[in-house]
């Protein structure tokens, strides 16, 4: 790893860090030197992955933060900073996903996925942005937001919509934050083999989907890391606002 691609005495916040990519990402930072407030809304597998950390001889707190309540998301922020101290990098990871035609979506299926993906991405960005303008620390804030924020995924309207209002956000807060010393930047990956999804990938369908990809393989989430240190460290100061794509050329096929 080049000294440029270093964290060592940053404070990373890692939102939906209990598994997935959130898990890795939190990892990763961890790795080049950051110390890192792990949230999600349970705490248990958090714990396990801060002893993790630790037991390789680094530093992070779990908080619990549930972003859909604005309170949650403000308490917890601030619990990460009494924890570590004040937050110079966030990835706004927690997402979630409801798969179903446009017509059978009711209110509450498009509250669980917008509450979560749109207005709580907002709100732990603003949570964070304003402690950085606060104490005049400039910092990075890295959305996660989709390829299905750029183009359409067949029954996911709803995220669909909620993915692309992050991009449209992130864009927003690194016009306004720029002044500050805040980069903002959104990555859209494209489809990654997590926990969660990876018997699907086995299923008659899954197989037909990796078969439709440009290069019928889906990725893993190590393929993140290099774009995530890159957007975390020193080494991207002139980008901001920027939507990324980690595809493997999903977007453009």
């Amino acid at each position: 790893m080049s000294q440029g691609m270093r964290l060592d005495g940053k404070i990373a916040l890692v939102t939906g860090a209990s598994s997935g990519l959130g898990w890795r990402f939190a990892e990763v930072l961890a790795q080049a030197g950051a110390a890192v407030a792990l949230a999600a809304r349970s705490t248990d597998k958090l714990e396990q992955l801060k002893c993790e950390i630790e037991a390789a001889g680094g530093r992070a707190c779990a908080v619990k933060m549930d972003v859909t309540a604005v309170a949650s998301v403000r308490a917890a922020v601030l619990a990460a900073e009494s924890a570590l101290g004040g937050i110079d990098i966030l990835v706004n990871n927690s997402g979630v996903n409801k798969q179903q035609r446009a017509i059978e979506v009711e209110e509450a299926d498009y509250d669980y996925v917008t509450d979560t993906n749109c207005k709580g991405a907002f709100f732990v960005a603003q949570a964070v942005g304003r402690s950085m303008i606060a104490r005049k620390c400039p910092g990075r804030i890295i959305n996660i937001a989709s390829v299905a924020g750029l183009r359409v995924l067949a029954q996911l309207s709803t995220y669909c919509m909620s993915k692309a209002a992050v991009v449209q956000m992130s864009k927003a807060l690194a016009h306004e934050w720029g002044r500050y010393g805040i980069n903002v930047n959104a990555v859209c990956p494209g489809y990654i083999e997590t926990g969660i999804n990876r018997d699907y990938w086995q299923t008659e369908g899954g197989k037909k989907l990796i078969n439709m990809l440009p290069r019928r393989r889906v990725g893993e989430p190590e393929d993140l890391d290099g774009l995530l240190l890159l957007l975390a460290s020193e080494q991207s100061g002139f980008i901001n606002g920027a939507v990324i794509t980690a595809d493997d050329g999903l977007a453009v096929g």
